[in-house]
C-alpha cells in the first residue's frame, strides 16, 4: 500500500499543481511531470510518464476561456500513478478507471475553491476602500489558500482512503471482469489520441497540411530504417539496439525543431521586410512644399 510520508509528499505536490498553474508557470505542474514527479515518489517512474503523458495528450486540445474549469489532469495522473504503482494495475487500466474519473470528479472541487476565493475579494475591496496596501497584498495571498485546499483535501482522502475500494476494483477487473478490464486498458491507449483529435480540430491543419503529411511520411521512414538496421543481425542489435531504439525519434524531433525555426525566421522576417518599406516610402515622399 501507499506509504504515509508518500501521502505527505504527493498531497504537498497537488497543491503546488494548482499554485504553479495559476502563479510561476514553471511548467512542473503539468500533468506529464506530475505523472513524473509522483512516479518517482512512488519508485517507478515509468509508470508515472505512462499516465501523466497520456493525461497530457488527452488535454492538448482542452482550453479555460474566462473563468471556466477544467478536468484536473494534473490531480488525475497523481492519483492514477500512485494506485497503479501500490497495486500492481496496468498503466492503461488505472489511467481509465482512476485517473480520468477523479480529474473529472475534481472540477467540482475547482468550482468549490472558486467560490470560497470570493471571500478574499470582498475582503480586498474592504482594504481598497481603506487605501491599506498591506492589507490588500495579505488577502491577495489568501487566496492560495483556497486554491491548494481544493485538490489537497481530494487528493489525501483519495490516497488515504481510497486503497481498498481500488484494490477491490482491480480484483474485479481482473477476475469476473477480465473482459472489462482489457476493454478499459484498450480504450486507455486510444485516450491520447481524443487529445490529438481535439487538437487538430482547433488547430489550422488545413492551412499546413503539408506539414503534417510531411512529418508522418518522416516518421514512417526513419522508423523503418533503423528497425532494418537492426534486424541485419543479432551481433549489430545487442551491440547498438538501445542506442538504435531512440534514433527514431530524435531524428524526428530535429527535423521538426528545423522547420519550426525555418517557419519562425520567415514570419518574422515578413513584418521587418514590410516595415523597411513603409520607411522608405515614407522617406522617398515628397511633400507639398519641396515642390
Amino acid at each position: 500500500m501507499i506509504q504515509w510520508w508518500q501521502i505527505l509528499l504527493l498531497t504537498i505536490y497537488s497543491g503546488w499543481c494548482i499554485f504553479d498553474d495559476l502563479g510561476p508557470g514553471t511548467g512542473t505542474s503539468f500533468p506529464v511531470f506530475a505523472g513524473l514527479i509522483s512516479g518517482i515518489i512512488m519508485g517507478d517512474m515509468g509508470t508515472g510518464l505512462l499516465i501523466g503523458g497520456s493525461m497530457q495528450l488527452m488535454v492538448l486540445g482542452i482550453g479555460t476561456p474566462g473563468g471556466a474549469s477544467r478536468i484536473d489532469a494534473q490531480s488525475g495522473a497523481i492519483i492514477g500513478t500512485a494506485f497503479s504503482v501500490a497495486l500492481g494495475m496496468r498503466p492503461e487500466q488505472a489511467l481509465t478507471t482512476i485517473a480520468v474519473p477523479v480529474a473529472a470528479l475534481l472540477v467540482y472541487t475547482d468550482i468549490l475553491g472558486r467560490m470560497t476565493n470570493t471571500i478574499f475579494v470582498h475582503r480586498i475591496d474592504h482594504e481598497i476602500e481603506k487605501e491599506n496596501y498591506k492589507g490588500i497584498e495579505r488577502w491577495f495571498l489568501a487566496g492560495v489558500v483556497s486554491w491548494t485546499l481544493s485538490r489537497m483535501i481530494p487528493v489525501f482522502f483519495a490516497l488515504t482512503f481510497g486503497g481498498g475500494l481500488v484494490q477491490s476494483l482491480v480484483e474485479v477487473l481482473n477476475g469476473d471482469l477480465k473482459w472489462l478490464g482489457d476493454g478499459l486498458t484498450v480504450a486507455g491507449a486510444v485516450l491520447p489520441a481524443v487529445g490529438f483529435a481535439i487538437l487538430l480540430r482547433f488547430l489550422p491543419a488545413k492551412k499546413h497540411a503539408a506539414y503534417l503529411v510531411l512529418g508522418f511520411t518522416i516518421t514512417i521512414i526513419l522508423s523503418t530504417l533503423f528497425k532494418t538496421i537492426q534486424a541485419l543481425g543479432g551481433s549489430i542489435e545487442g551491440y547498438a539496439g538501445p542506442v538504435l531504439n531512440g534514433l527514431p525519434m530524435m531524428g524526428i524531433a530535429l527535423i521538426g525543431g528545423a522547420l519550426a525555426y525555418i517557419d519562425f525566421k520567415r514570419n518574422s522576417e515578413v513584418p521587418t521586410a514590410v516595415a523597411n518599406q513603409n520607411n522608405q516610402d515614407s522617406e522617398g515622399e515628397i511633400e507639398d512644399d519641396e515642390y
